[in-house]
């Protein structure tokens, strides 16, 4: 038994995602046959964050231009090449949040064609964007729909080849998925009951995790628990950082399978000279029955998702803070 954890309704929102390929295979085809050549991912707080893994692949692949962007900061600064071959793609669980929102009318006052993930129709970031693809409510995160609309644009410019064969895998992600959070969940109630005082985490991620790196300390530990953290890059642990390490901080690292991963392996072990306190959340660990080798790396960011909500529900249940819980975030005027 899992602590709060709905497995028909996960299973029934990873599913809803990944069948969304037909829709989104068709929209990428007809956007790069019409000659699109920008791609901006906007988000803003953990939905800015979780473009940063399939910005960081296009610039691995492809020589298309493809950036991450924050919602508000966008508006304000504005970005040179928006306009009438800018693609402008947006997710957001609710729909409804007001940085996406405004930012969906800027890009299109620029003249982008403006592309939207979520889980409400009705919406207003649903109903504003020109393609709206919309999974079951509440489906988070969106790593499926982003892999599969970054992947399948790769492929039609030549620069993945294995798209087909990785898009015909993700339709087994539902039980992938939780076969890993059942195999998380002693490993998270036991990181959770001896960090039950802990008042201060410091969090290390690299490559296609930096994104997930940060959502967490941020859009968690801090939003959702309000608990003080530190996060950093694993290349620039060794550039600042690494001097808050005492012998009893908590350090967290999040360790993928991509071309970067030696690149925690050295962070992880400077921290393990100073400090007692280090805990490795490895996707490494987990079998990803059905996911080919080449593959898994890519899915790095979904598999640590669905690990630390384990996690995130343990410390709920020691700590006695629900999750839900908030001081200022939609409750104050900003």
């Amino acid at each position: 038994m899992m602590l709060g954890f709905n497995e028909p309704e996960f299973s029934a929102q990873v599913a809803s995602a990944v069948a969304l390929r037909p829709q989104i295979e068709e929209l990428v085809d007809r956007l790069v046959d019409e000659g699109f050549d920008q791609v901006l991912l906007v988000g803003a707080g953990g939905t800015y964050a979780q473009m940063w893994p399939y910005e960081h692949l296009a610039r691995r692949l492809s020589t298309l231009d493809v950036r991450a962007a924050i919602a508000a900061e966008l508006i304000v600064s504005g970005d040179a090449r928006l306009g009438e071959r800018t693609v402008a793609v947006f997710t957001s669980v609710s729909g409804t949040t007001d940085d996406s929102v405004r930012a969906i009318e800027y890009c299109k006052s620029k003249g982008a064609y403006t592309v939207a993930f979520t889980g409400y129709p009705e919406s207003p970031i649903a109903t504003k964007v020109d393609a709206a693809l919309v999974s079951q409510p509440k489906t988070w995160p969106f790593d499926m729909q982003l892999l599969l609309f970054t992947g399948r644009l790769l492929a039609r410019r030549g620069e993945f080849d294995g798209y087909e064969k990785l898009a015909g895998e993700l339709a087994g992600l539902p039980g992938v998925l939780v076969d890993v959070a059942r195999q998380a969940e002693p490993v998270a109630a036991a990181f959770a009951d001896a960090h039950k005082d802990n008042d201060f985490h410091f969090l290390i991620g690299g490559g296609n995790l930096w994104g997930f790196t940060y959502l967490y300390s941020m859009c968690i530990l801090e939003e959702m628990q309000w608990l003080r953290t530190t996060r950093v890059h694993s290349a620039e642990f060794f550039h600042g950082s690494l001097e808050l390490l005492e012998e009893d901080t908590s350090v967290i690292l999040f360790q993928g399978e991509d071309e970067t991963r030696p690149l925690t392996d050295r962070a992880e072990a400077f921290a393990r000279r100073v400090s007692k306190d280090v805990t490795v959340f490895d996707t490494r660990d987990y079998p990803l029955t059905g996911i080919s080798p080449e593959f898994r790396g890519l899915l790095g960011p979904v598999v640590l998702d669905t690990v630390m909500s384990r996690v995130s529900k343990h410390l709920e249940r020691v700590r006695d803070h629900s999750l839900d819980l908030r001081r200022y975030y939609r409750v104050m005027d900003y």
